[in-house]
C-alpha cells in the first residue's frame, strides 16, 4: 500500500504497458518489508525536459529506471553519468540526490551477462553478435567485452551509430576483434537481439530465418524484448533446439543492480 511516507521510484518510457519492472520491484520491496514503491510513467519524447524538471524537485523520489526510447535523451539531460554511461551515451537508471541532482548509470549489459551466465553461458573467449546499437545494444556489447569475448560483431541500420560504437569499443578493448559485418553466421556462440523488433505483431525477425538456420547447434540466442516473453525470434531459435534467453530474464537479473544504484535494494536482490 502506498502511503504518505512511501518513497517512490519510477520507470519511464513510451510505451510502458509492456514493462515488467513495477511487478519485479514491488515484489522485492514487499519481500524486504520496505516502504518503497515503483510506478510506471509513459513519457513522450517531447516531455523529457519537463519530466527532468519535475524529478529534480520531487522530494520523495529516490530515482527512476529508463527504457525505450529515452536512454540517450536522459543521459544528455541529467547532471552527471558514470564513466561507462558516458562512453555509451545512454543510461537506464538514475539516482536522485537529496539536493535534487540526477546521476545516471547504464547496467543493461551487466544484467544481460548475469542472465546469460545463469544459463551456463560464459562469454570469455567466445564469439558474439549483437543486433542493434542503441542504448541496450551498446551496453550489452560493452559488457560482453568486459566479460572477455574474443570476437564481437555489431550491426544496426544506422551506420554512423555502428561506427561510433565500434570505435569506442576498439579503443577500450584493443585485444578484442570488433567487427561491423556479420559474415559467417555459423561462427557465433551468442546472438543477441537488442532492437525492439518482436514487440509488435508482424515485425520482421531481427535475423532472417535462413540465417537462424545457419547458427551452430550450441549457440545461445537472447532477446531484450520483454513482451511477448518468447518473441518470434526466440521461438525460431528454440524450434532449432537452441538455448534461449528472454527479455524478462535480463530484467530480473539486473533488478538488484538498478535498485542498488537508486539506493532502494541491495545488489544481490
Amino acid at each position: 500500500m502506498i502511503k504518505g511516507s512511501t518513497r517512490l521510484v519510477a520507470i519511464i518510457g513510451s510505451p510502458v504497458v509492456q514493462v515488467k519492472s513495477p511487478e519485479n520491484f514491488n515484489n522485492a520491496f514487499a519481500q524486504a518489508g520496505s516502504d518503497v514503491a515503483m510506478i510506471a510513467m509513459d513519457i513522450p519524447s517531447d516531455g523529457i525536459d519537463a519530466f527532468l524538471s519535475l524529478a529534480r524537485t520531487w522530494q520523495n523520489l529516490d530515482g527512476f529506471v529508463v527504457t525505450i526510447p529515452h536512454k540517450q535523451a536522459i543521459a544528455s539531460g541529467i547532471d552527471s553519468v558514470t564513466q561507462r554511461a558516458a562512453l555509451l551515451g545512454a543510461v537506464n537508471v538514475v539516482r536522485r540526490g537529496a539536493d535534487g541532482q540526477l546521476i545516471g548509470d547504464m547496467v543493461d549489459g551487466l544484467g544481460f551477462v548475469r542472465a546469460a551466465e545463469s544459463h551456463g553461458f560464459t562469454p570469455n573467449g567466445r564469439e558474439a553478435l549483437v543486433i542493434g546499437c542503441g542504448g541496450a545494444g551498446s551496453a550489452i556489447a560493452h559488457a560482453l567485452c568486459e566479460a572477455g569475448v574474443s570476437v564481437l560483431a555489431i550491426c544496426d541500420p544506422d551506420a554512423q551509430r555502428v561506427g561510433r560504437l565500434a570505435s569506442a569499443l576498439a579503443a577500450e578493448f584493443p585485444q578484442i576483434s570488433i567487427a561491423t559485418e556479420i559474415g559467417d553466421h555459423s561462427r557465433y556462440d551468442l546472438v543477441a537481439n537488442a532492437t525492439p523488433l518482436g514487440m509488435q505483431a508482424g515485425d520482421p525477425l531481427p535475423l532472417s530465418a535462413p540465417a537462424i538456420a545457419l547458427l551452430k547447434p550450441t549457440a545461445h540466442v537472447a532477446d531484450v524484448v520483454t513482451s511477448p516473453e518468447v518473441t518470434p525470434f526466440l521461438a525460431a531459435a528454440r524450434a532449432r533446439g537452441l538455448s534461449i534467453q528472454t527479455g524478462p530474464e535480463m530484467a530480473r537479473a539486473q533488478l538488484g543492480l538498478l535498485g542498488a544504484f537508486m539506493g532502494v535494494l541491495s545488489p544481490g536482490d
